[in-house]
């Protein structure tokens, strides 16, 4: 059963659609026993990776980059559950996400096969009728292959429409199955 939970909460709005759903998620988790740890995004110096591979050389001591990237690495490789929140931006996650996900490429230099077992959850919303033309569905395929590559389980997806801060909340079966995919991911 997992303890530990680190919920990315990927958007400029802390209570935006997507934080909504991680709230959901969050109260799924703890419901099952979980503890929750939210870290806003938004607002952190993270830049973006350098491609230099430092953190792929022989005996690294981890990314080259000074930023708040360093203190969410042994958060990261300490929790068992990630919950990654992001909007749908200009047809994928949004920059505050993506900048996120591509500092991930240094997590193995801080700890041995640091992805092995971990459960992984995704909410995201978007603008639009429509996952495929909404660009939601880029972002989805984003979040299976990068996971799926580096030997995640990713448990589940939850996402939906909804363009105004805070309409989420009225779409009764997408914020149910948020709630059940935060449980998911601790219970089972």
């Amino acid at each position: 059963m997992v303890k530990k939970v680190i919920v990315l909460l990927g958007s400029p709005r802390r209570k935006g659609n997507s934080a909504m759903l991680a709230d959901q998620m969050t109260k799924g988790a703890k419901s099952a026993k979980g503890k929750v740890e939210l870290v806003y995004l938004q607002g952190m110096n993270i830049a973006p990776c350098k491609a230099c591979f430092t953190c792929r050389k022989k005996n690294s001591k981890g990314c080259s980059i000074q930023d708040d990237m360093q203190e969410l690495y042994p958060k990261l490789i300490k929790a068992e559950a990630w919950v990654i929140a992001s909007p749908i931006y200009w047809f994928t996650m949004s920059a505050q996400t993506k900048i996120f996900m591509d500092r991930c490429f240094a997590l193995p230099a801080y700890g041995n096969d640091p992805f092995k077992g971990k459960r992984i959850a995704v909410a995201m919303t978007y603008g639009g009728d429509d996952p495929f033309d909404s660009g939601c569905v880029n972002a989805l395929r984003t979040f299976q292959d990068a996971f799926g590559y580096i030997g995640a389980k990713l448990v589940g997806m939850v996402y939906g429409s909804a363009m105004d801060a805070g309409l989420i909340k009225f779409n009764d079966k997408v914020m149910e199955e948020a709630f059940e995919l935060g449980r998911k991911l601790v219970a089972e």
